[in-house]
């Protein structure tokens, strides 16, 4: 299945039925009065988190959803049918924005949690609603109310507990293959990865979700390379491992590499607890890379190789310890 993770979509709500202009003719009824009944409401637009879709794909061909006007009211005091409503089925962890401003109108982070995007508009009065003791005979009545239009932005972002950072070819679907079920393309060229692929760890007695994000390159905030499509899938980690080649000939410049991409993405991504990884460990003959302490800080550095398996338990146990440090958060 093709991997979509942002789409837009028009959503327009039912309008509500007109009111009824009527009135009692009835045999042996003098003066019956107004009859008219009130229309019905306009079905409204509703999204839906469903954790059995996980792309956003269906949206590329479908853009268009509309709910059922409601109909309009009949003589005799009878009022016009509700529209049904529209239920939208979304990814878990997708969000939705008004296209028009920006603004949220749901953020859907649980199996079955639904939100209204576009209400359905009331329906009319009849002329029974208007009559009184001085007009008992009243000619007016209301039209239905419209119901709400809006262009939505669908945007999902993976709910993952740790995210597998790195530039391209750093070994981030090689680890991921390791430590998981998981399955992702495998190869010796950059940008093996195109799409984010999520592996379940289990340590111990502790669960997680491992995401492995496409690699970044200088840039990627602004839009280069994978830039943007996917740094949003790091919002909702609880931690974040930073995965760096051994080999690499300037390991401080790649480091800082990361870390400027990160901060200049935003969204508090340089809070979350890290750790950094050097991978192909087995390539330098077991010698971790080494990075001045100013650039370091007080991140912890590991070194493992993913083929020979050295270091591999000793990164899960950590990484256990960094999702519950950031479920602790």
């Amino acid at each position: 299945m093709t991997f979509i993770d942002s789409a837009q979509i028009v959503v327009k709500a039912g309008d509500g039925g007109n009111g009824c202009l009527a009135f009692r003719r009835e045999k042996y009824v003098p003066k019956g009065g107004p009859s008219g009944g009130d229309g019905g409401d306009g079905g409204s637009v509703i999204v839906q988190a469903d954790s059995h879709i996980h792309t956003l794909l269906d949206f590329k061909y479908q853009r268009s959803y509309a709910a059922q006007r409601g109909q309009h009211g009949e003589g005799d005091n009878k009022t016009g049918r509700n529209g049904r409503d529209v239920i939208i089925r979304l990814p878990v962890g997708t969000v939705v924005r008004d296209a028009a401003d920006g603004s949220v109108l749901a953020d859907l982070v649980e199996d079955g949690q639904q939100a209204i995007v576009a209400r359905g508009g009331h329906g009319g009065r009849g002329n029974a609603r208007f009559a009184t003791p001085t007009n008992r005979a009243p000619r007016h009545f209301e039209t239905g109310y419209p119901g709400e239009e809006h262009v939505i932005d669908l945007e999902l972002k993976l709910l993952a507990d740790i995210g597998l950072v790195g530039l391209p070819n750093a070994g981030k679907s090689t680890l991921l293959s390791r430590i998981s079920a998981a399955r992702p393309k495998i190869a010796d060229y950059p940008f093996t990865t195109l799409i984010p692929n999520l592996g379940l760890v289990r340590v111990d007695s502790i669960s997680f979700v491992v995401a492995d994000i496409p690699g970044l390159i200088q840039g990627a905030h602004s839009g280069k390379g994978l830039g943007t499509q996917f740094l949003r899938h790091i919002e909702r980690t609880r931690a974040i491992a930073l995965l760096m080649d051994a080999t690499s000939d300037d390991p401080a410049g790649d480091y800082l590499t990361l870390l400027q991409e990160l901060r200049a993405y935003g969204q508090d991504l340089l809070q979350k607890p890290r750790i950094l990884v050097f991978t192909k460990l087995d390539l330098v003959e077991d010698s971790i890379p080494s990075i001045p302490d100013e650039v370091l800080g007080d991140v912890t550095v590991l070194g493992i190789s993913a083929v020979s398996g050295k270091n591999i338990e000793a990164l899960l146990h950590r990484l256990a310890e960094l999702f519950v440090q950031g479920s602790a958060a």
